[in-house]
């Protein structure tokens, strides 16, 4: 994942050096378009974790069942909330 930050890092460097650069606006589009689907990509992963750690607590810890169940749901309407806005 860091790695994946670090390619984000670039690209948004070069984006910055297009637009110091005046280049033409569909290849600046283009590199921020590849930028924030990397991003969604990490945001994608970062719940997929998330999910997997709750899910475990969920079947390990049945009286924190609800409370993670809960929690876990609010991820999701987080990310699917990214999801339709993007």
């Amino acid at each position: 994942m860091v790695r994946r930050l670090g390619r984000i890092e670039g690209q948004v460097r070069g984006l910055r050096a297009m637009i110091e650069a005046d280049r033409y606006c569909l290849d600046e589009i283009q590199q921020i378009r590849a930028a924030s689907a990397a991003l969604r990509e990490v945001g994608l992963l970062i719940i997929g974790q998330h999910l997997e750690a709750g899910l475990a607590l969920a079947t390990s810890q049945p009286q924190d069942r609800e409370a993670v169940l809960e929690d876990l749901l609010r991820v999701l309407r987080s990310g699917l909330v990214e999801a339709r806005s993007g």
